[in-house]
This record gives structure tokens, C-alpha cells and sequence, in this order.
């Protein structure tokens, strides 16, 4: 899939930026990666908030495996086929991973608490 395929299919939810990555490519949006394309699949950033609907909807994450062979998988999900024949729909999803990008981008930056 190539970047114009990626932005075609997100065109309903607006502009994205593309940078090529280990073999895939990163799909960004406010400075933030909120999906990825590996292997021909699109993956969609997921959190606690929104993992329970992709695993309803018969989804899968993205995996690899590592050095060691064992398999690694992100917080990013397959995005529903449904969503390549609906722009609307894949907006929609597209502002769902958003969100999420963005929720762990705040966990990230928040200060850990001290243990004392």
C-alpha cells in the first residue's frame, strides 16, 4: 500500500503525514502516530478505551516477532475491511486512534509518582 492509497482512505478525516519506518510507514496527524501500515494492513492506535471494540469487531494486533522469536505486539489493531469502502467510517476510526495517540501521549508526560 502506497502513501496515496493511505491517504485516500483517510481523506474523509483530513490531512496526514506518512514517513516510511521498519519496513512499513508511520501515518501521523498532529504530530502524533496514530496508525501504521505493515505488510499491506493498516493498524489503528487502540488504548484501554477502545481495544474492547476492535477485539468485537473480530480484529487482531499488529505482531513481530523479535531476535529471540518471540512475538512482540504494539497498541496498534487491524482496522475493520469496512472501513477501506467507507471513508466516513474510516474517519471515524481514524478519530478514535487519534484520541488514543493522544490519551497515551498525556500518561507518558504526566510525573510518576515517588515511592517513598
Amino acid at each position: 500500500m502506497d502513501a496515496e492509497d493511505i491517504r485516500d482512505i483517510f481523506s474523509g478525516f483530513g490531512p496526514v503525514r506518512i514517513r516510511k519506518m521498519f519496513g512499513g510507514q508511520g501515518i501521523y496527524r498532529d504530530d502524533l502516530m496514530f496508525a501504521l501500515e505493515a505488510d499491506g494492513e493498516l493498524y489503528l492506535k487502540v488504548d484501554s478505551d477502545t481495544e474492547t471494540m476492535f477485539r468485537d469487531l473480530g480484529s487482531r494486533p499488529f505482531g513481530y516477532a523479535n531476535r529471540d522469536g518471540k512475538v512482540t505486539t504494539l497498541s496498534y489493531w487491524l482496522m475493520p475491511s469496512s472501513a477501506f469502502d467507507d471513508l466516513d467510517e474510516a474517519a471515524r476510526f481514524a478519530a478514535d486512534a487519534l484520541a488514543a495517540a493522544r490519551r497515551a501521549k498525556v500518561k507518558k508526560s504526566a510525573p510518576k509518582k515517588r515511592r517513598g
